[in-house]
């Protein structure tokens, strides 16, 4: 058990917030921008720039170290003195584990462009996922569509959990949604499950966060919705139009603090290449093109439908919302209606990735249980990930949201994911990107163990993971 009181939440809180500051004519993807800021290099270990807390060497790193990539900016948690007592508050918010530290790190912010839609993505700072509930399915039958929301995890969504959320700090909650097994023949979504819906958004509104609702696993030609490539296009066109007109009518009304996001993941389901495209296999380049055309339509139909819904900012990702299919040569962002100048900085499209990285430490299982920031070996690919979305995106005007990171409890290796939070999500932010941490209620056994806000007890969550998030939003 943490040592945290639920009733201390709000005042708790105040004191995070005072220290931390609370298809056709697409545009391509741009090549890599050929000049870089001063960034972590790929292979550079970070032991001059982060305190690891797995070694939890008795001494910092000469400050003056060749390797060291920037000098201490005031960025929460860079600052060299009183850090015992940040290691055992966390800034007077959280009391950590015994035995377990944040790190401290001494990371750059990097050169981000100015406009309305960075200005946006930075509001939405951190978020949190509200996973498999909404978006949990069986294709089978139910005798009630409503138990849906507790068939992969156990505890019904409270209005009083979306406030504690709030009050732990996140500026977002993304809600996945799962659309095929509450529609009718003609995709006619159910009622009940629409107004179960809008009511955690609302709740979500009513704190004052910035909400993300999507289509998520609805990527099955079996389940007659939508998959991309040529051979289903016609459904998923259907699909996809017929569940943005509903989605758009319901909440065409709400202000900027909603929105959409088209799909996701979308990929070849059930194909060699579903997780790991190759760039030169015809089939995935078919199914990016179909991709494009399903975004496009996505934000044609939105756009389309009037109110609010004329600017709301919108998602799309690429394939598997990963980074190689957004960087793929195929791959090509939507046009906007609703930006005549095609000025992306001050747009209203946001490109949607997924990021899982490391890989071998964040989700693959076994893989590693390590995450050492004094080595090359753990943040390697961490850094490339990051470097390249600066590269190749933000330094090009395209604003990025990162709707999915976290990384799977593997036998209690809790020091080793409070290192990766809090380096990935410094990164992140470091870069002008908003992360939402992935939390699928689910807490013991062999599977993929992403909790971290206890949904029926958040006063049992796991705080040494939110201090990390919440220290260097």
């Amino acid at each position: 058990m943490r040592n945290m009181k639920y009733s201390k939440l709000t005042g708790m809180i105040i004191a995070v917030c005072l220290l931390t500051g609370c298809g056709q004519n697409a545009s391509t993807v741009p090549e890599p921008a050929a000049e870089q800021e001063t960034i972590v290099e790929e292979g550079q270990t970070v032991s001059e720039t982060a305190e690891s807390s797995q070694s939890m060497p008795e001494e910092k790193p000469d400050a003056g170290n060749a390797n060291d990539i920037a000098e201490d900016d005031g960025t929460p948690g860079t600052e060299q003195d009183g850090t015992e007592e940040m290691k055992d508050t966390v800034n007077g918010a959280f009391q950590m584990s015994d035995g377990i530290i944040l790190p401290e790190l001494k990371l750059n912010d990097l050169s981000i462009p100015q406009g309305t839609a960075f200005e946006y993505v930075n509001d939405c700072g951190v978020g949190f996922n509200l996973g498999n509930t909404f978006d949990a399915y069986n294709d089978g039958s139910f005798s009630d569509e409503m138990s849906t929301e507790t068939f992969w995890q156990k505890d019904q969504t409270s209005e009083e959990l979306i406030h504690a959320l709030h009050e732990f700090g996140f500026d977002t909650i993304r809600i996945p949604v799962s659309w095929h097994n509450h529609v009718d023949d003609s995709y006619n979504i159910s009622e009940p499950w629409l107004d179960r819906v809008n009511e955690v958004v609302d709740w979500a509104i009513d704190e004052d966060m910035h909400v993300i609702i999507n289509i998520h696993h609805d990527n099955h030609p079996e389940a007659d919705c939508f998959y991309p490539d040529k051979a289903h296009m016609d459904q998923s066109r259907k699909y996809i139009k017929r569940i943005w007109e509903q989605l758009s009518e319901r909440f065409k009304d709400y202000d900027d603090r909603l929105i959409f996001e088209a799909m996701n993941e979308p990929r070849l389901v059930g194909h060699e290449n579903e997780w790991w495209i190759d760039p030169e296999n015809e089939d995935c380049i078919e199914s990016i093109e179909c991709i494009n055309e399903l975004d496009q339509l996505f934000v044609n139909t939105v756009r389309a439908s009037g109110g609010n819904n004329t600017s709301r900012y919108l998602m799309v990702p690429g394939y598997d919302a990963s980074i190689d299919g957004a960087l793929h040569n195929s791959f090509v962002l939507p046009t906007d209606p609703a930006d005549e100048t095609g000025d992306r900085a001050n747009g209203h499209i946001l490109l949607s990735i997924h990021g899982y990285t490391p890989y071998s430490f964040a989700l693959e299982y076994p893989g590693t249980d390590i995450f050492d920031l004094s080595s090359a070996d753990s943040t390697r690919d961490l850094d490339s990930y990051m470097n390249k979305l600066y590269t190749t995106f933000i330094k090009n005007n395209i604003p990025v949201m990162i709707g999915e990171y976290g990384s799977r409890d593997k036998n209690g290796n809790l020091q080793a994911r409070v290192n990766f939070t809090a380096y990935y999500v410094r990164l992140a932010r470091a870069r002008g990107m908003s992360c939402s941490l992935w939390d699928n209620n689910a807490w013991s056994g062999d599977g993929e163990i992403f909790g971290v806000v206890n949904r029926s007890e958040p006063q049992e969550s796991n705080f040494d993971i939110l201090s990390a998030i919440m220290t260097y939003k």
